[in-house]
């Protein structure tokens, strides 16, 4: 890394106009501390069974030479999560990518070199490359070519749990592929067109050329994806009966949003006891848990934990998880998770912010919480919170700030709007109970002629409660 640091502030000292020194621009030079080479050789044995042996490459177009690292090593967590093995990883410095092979011809060849050096079987691209890119580098590199939205998609299929989230996947995965089919050998051969004897002269109608394999399989895809849409529209509106259950019963939701792997899923574990599936991978959580919990002032909400988020979220996912990530924007606060320990935090927080915008949820009050805080650098725990207006750190694991948080929450939740004072009758318990789930009690006190509750209700409630408002003489015998 020694080489790198020194390469980088070389290439600054080095412009000319915004020009970089040619060698310097053209150089392809490799990332440290991505590789996951197991010193076990029996567990190495055991995962080059099921691994993909795998190279990453990346073009460097912007930012500080830690940016491109930083990148590139988000990429490796990526195939880790996936299940490859990372041999080794590249990146380029370049003004945009090669619009033929994405980091050039010439570069194409030393990247075959690495490849061969190495034993990979597959080069994964950090970023999103067109039809045309990635059959260009695959025809120079001879394996395997994978971009970043591609390997995304492959988690996102492996982590799909339920019905709707592995609907939503597969169809993300067909609008991905459909540009991106590539006929070989007999695959391109035409069907012959109308009907006819088959024999060289073939007549009218027979002479068309018909369709190719491939154009075949592009109509079966398309018509796979209306399919697809239309059980996906049938379940988005089984969830959407629930939502509407819950704001029919004015109960608050609270949505735990943020990047993948900053520990929404042990935050909610936490807060609830909701015993989600914790892992130290990315995209462990890719469909919504709602669980119920209660505020310290005895407020009840629900706590939706949602899919995480990533730099370059393919649109294909977002268009595909809009009806999950509705949930973002029903919500009356959103819990912003953000991992403390990253080394560039605040580039999550972007990140998610830019995809909270896509579903219609900025306007959604927001409480940024910096959660691995045990983890953290402390200047990097006071920068973000200083940063942030509503922000508190926390330790998922530890339970620090927890007690904060929940006092936060209660503070920031919508309260009901209207206040009274009624006596209810002990015949009409069924509205003591409502006020208890549904509005905040203020004080509540059991009587001879029924319960004489202060409390905050919504409007419609209020309404069915002004029946038993007491005469303020009856106030002041009780």
């Amino acid at each position: 890394m020694e080489e790198d640091v020194a390469w980088s502030d070389e290439v600054d000292g080095e412009r000319d106009g915004d020009q970089l020194d040619r060698t310097e621009r053209a150089a392809l030079r490799r990332v440290g501390g991505l590789s996951t080479e197991l010193e076990d050789v029996t567990e190495v044995e055991y995962r080059q069974l099921r691994l993909e042996r795998v190279v990453l490459v990346g073009v460097w177009t912007s930012g500080t030479a830690q940016d491109a690292e930083n990148s590139l090593a988000e990429l490796a967590a990526l195939a880790e999560t996936a299940g490859a093995h990372v041999l080794d990883g590249l990146v380029q410095r370049r003004d945009k990518p090669d619009p033929a092979t994405y980091i050039g011809s010439g570069k194409a060849e030393e990247l075959r070199e690495i490849v061969l050096g190495t034993g990979a079987d597959t080069v994964v691209c950090d970023g999103e490359l067109s039809p045309g890119q990635l059959i260009h580098l695959e025809d120079v590199v001879k394996v395997k070519v994978v971009d970043r939205t591609a390997l995304i998609l492959d988690i996102f299929a492996q982590h799909a749990k339920s019905r709707e989230g592995k609907a939503q996947v597969s169809l993300a995965q067909m609008q991905y592929m459909l540009p991106r089919l590539r006929g070989w050998g007999q695959s391109l051969s035409r069907q012959m067109g109308g009907g006819g004897s088959g024999s060289a002269g073939g007549g009218m109608a027979t002479r068309g050329p018909g369709e190719t394999k491939i154009e075949t399989d592009r109509r079966r895809i398309r018509e796979k994806m209306a399919k697809m849409r239309r059980e996906i529209a049938e379940m988005k509106t089984g969830r959407e009966i629930k939502r509407q259950e819950r704001r029919r019963n004015k109960v608050p939701s609270v949505a735990i949003a943020g990047y993948t792997n900053a520990g929404k899923s042990s935050l909610l574990n936490r807060l609830t006891g909701a015993g989600v599936l914790v892992d130290n991978s990315l995209f462990a959580t890719l469909d919504p848990t709602v669980r119920k919990a209660e505020t310290p002032s005895g407020r009840l909400h629900t706590l939706v934990d949602t899919v995480g988020f990533v730099r370059h979220l393919p649109h294909h996912l977002v268009d595909a998880f809009r009806s999950t990530m509705e949930e973002v924007g029903d919500a009356d606060l959103i819990v912003h998770v953000v991992d403390g320990a990253h080394p560039a935090p605040e580039e999550q927080l972007a990140a998610v912010r830019g995809v909270i915008r896509d579903v219609g949820a900025s306007e959604v009050p927001e409480i940024v919480v910096v959660n691995k805080a045990d983890a953290a650098e402390p200047l990097v725990l006071q920068r973000l919170l200083r940063a942030e207006s509503r922000a508190l750190a926390v330790s998922a694991r530890t339970g620090q700030g927890i007690e904060e948080l929940r006092a936060l929450i209660d503070e920031e939740l919508p309260r009901p709007s209207v206040e009274l004072e009624v006596l209810v009758p002990y015949t009409a318990g069924q509205l003591v109970s409502r006020v208890h789930t549904e509005g905040e009690v203020l004080s509540e006190m059991h009587t001879e002629d029924g319960t004489l509750l202060k409390a905050r209700v919504h409007a419609e409630l209020a309404a069915e409660l002004r029946r038993y408002e007491p005469a303020p003489a009856a106030v002041e015998r009780i």
